[in-house]
């Protein structure tokens, strides 16, 4: 069985010869330094050349670029590029928004090949429609435009909305992902930053419209959320997602909670990064913790964030040999 048959059966809730083994979040770069520093060969630069010395299983990701490489950046982390309309009509007129080539046309068709031989899964991110408008307001500032500019909200989303659906449509005519993320990060370690009818007002329109459009090509459907997520699971499926990741367990995600009730929802992530450097005992633990809803399909464990520096380079050898064994101890 291929890379890429496996990964849809599990999607479908079909029993493959093992489960996937990925890392879905790239390694932080000082994760990367220490490593190095403790033998990871020097001349290894791109995700691909690490997964595939750590023998991971193959996928690229491609995320579609909405601002040019010249658009004006926020001052610091979180911080405004835009006070209001004007700013942000400025931005589109100066061609600072909705670049024409939000991915690598070469590129896509160059893996498009390794996707058909079914040795690659293809995964495509677009940003979300809490994500989008926060990117430009602010992290405050767009929590405070829901009441003191919606119209812009809605401007923005139905904005986006346009440019991922042209945008969606060429990419596949190159290649279909197995699967697609939006991204939002809109839930904290207490739950969603937004309320039930602020997001069926300014979010939930245009799920709407890429939702379907994605599925139309057979493409699953998750939404990538830090925090704790389990309250947003229902807001999502009435709009047609079909999963989440990546389940942090310091947020109190409880994925066997999840599976429980919603058996039809899928899951990537979910093992927890904080215990990797305790040494096989906690390795192993962590892998018993998820191992019933490994079983039961539609879930793939995944690192739930990126590997953090604390690890070895020999912690993260371990941590792979023993994800592997659990990949095929779940189809037992």
């Amino acid at each position: 069985m291929n890379n890429v048959e496996r990964f849809t059966k599990v999607l479908n809730f079909e029993k493959p010869d093992r489960l996937p083994v990925i890392e879905w979040a790239s390694w932080w770069t000082k994760t990367i330094d220490r490593w190095k520093s403790e033998g990871l060969p020097g001349e290894l630069q791109s995700i691909t050349d690490i997964s595939d010395y750590f023998g991971l299983d193959s996928l690229k990701q491609y995320w579609f670029r909405i601002k040019s490489p010249d658009c004006p950046a926020a001052a610091s982390h979180g911080a405004p590029i835009i006070a209001g309309r004007d700013d942000y009509e400025k931005l589109k007129t100066a061609g600072h928004l909705f670049y024409d080539n939000p991915f690598d046309t070469a590129d896509a068709q160059s893996w498009s090949k390794r996707a058909e031989k079914g040795d690659t899964v293809i995964w495509l991110t677009v940003e979300g429609f809490f994500w989008f408008p926060r990117t430009l307001l602010g992290i405050e500032n767009h929590l405070y435009s829901f009441y003191d500019c919606p119209d812009l909200i809605h401007t923005m989303n139905q904005d986006l909305t346009d440019y991922l659906l042209r945008h969606i449509e060429r990419f596949t005519d190159i290649t279909v992902p197995v699967f697609a993320t939006i991204a939002e990060d809109m839930s904290y370690n207490h739950g969603p930053m937004l309320s039930k009818g602020q997001f069926d007002e300014f979010l939930a329109p245009y799920y709407r419209q890429i939702v379907p459009a994605l599925k139309a090509h057979g493409i699953k459907v998750f939404v990538d959320s830090d925090g704790d997520i389990e309250p947003l699971i229902p807001w999502l499926r009435e709009v047609g997602v079909e999963g989440l990741l990546p389940l942090e367990r310091m947020a109190g995600v409880d994925v066997s909670n999840v599976r429980r009730q919603y058996p039809d929802f899928l899951m990537i992530g979910a093992y927890d990064k904080t215990i990797m450097h305790e040494g096989d005992k906690a390795i192993t633990a962590e892998f018993e913790r998820l191992l019933a809803t490994m079983k039961t399909g539609g879930f793939i464990p995944s690192v739930d964030h990126q590997t953090p520096p604390g690890v070895s380079l020999n912690d993260y050898r371990r941590y792979v040999e023993i994800y592997k064994q659990y990949a095929c101890k779940a189809v037992l």
